[in-house]
């Protein structure tokens, strides 16, 4: 089993909180077993503890991104789009590959409309009581009993519970 160290905790937590990496992932950049990783998440309370804390940060982290994507969704984006046109020479280096000469730089500004479906995903979950997928219908019926059957026998006889 591999050693325990500050230094090794501190290279899985800063893997855990800046991507979705698997454990076995993690496990092999830092050197040590998956069992060994479970070994000390079960025995090491200050290990689990720095653990919690990386896969917090990386949710929070995720949340913030989702935040700004979906905002730029809603609104709508710009984005520049490079394209480098380039021209062989005829002509080859040293090793053999052919040596090419930049003709153009093309930018091209692409925009791109607000989502529809992110729009209606932000309206139907953060106002809720203006904005819903689905329509409620309240139906409400006043029974009566009918003659001279009370309408627990009524019921009885159908077999409907009360």
């Amino acid at each position: 089993m591999a050693k325990y160290s500050k230094r090794i905790v501190e290279h899985i937590c800063e893997l855990i909180s800046a991507d979705s990496y698997t454990i076995a992932e993690v496990c092999k950049s830092v050197g040590i077993s998956e069992r060994t990783y479970y070994d000390w998440l079960s025995k090491n309370a200050d290990f689990a503890d720095a653990i919690k804390k990386a896969k917090d940060k990386f949710i929070d982290d995720m949340l913030v991104e989702c935040e700004k994507s979906l905002s730029k969704l809603i609104k709508g984006y710009t984005a520049h789009e490079k394209r480098t046109v380039t021209v062989d020479t005829g002509k080859k280096d040293d090793n053999g590959k052919a040596i090419v000469k930049v003709k153009e730089h093309v930018v091209t500004e692409k925009h791109f409309a607000p989502s529809l479906g992110a729009i209606i995903h932000f309206q139907t979950n953060r106002d809720p009581d203006n904005w819903k997928n689905r329509q409620e219908n309240k139906i409400e019926a006043e029974i009566k009993e009918k003659g001279s059957v009370p309408i627990k026998e009524w019921l009885k006889k159908f077999g409907e519970k009360e």
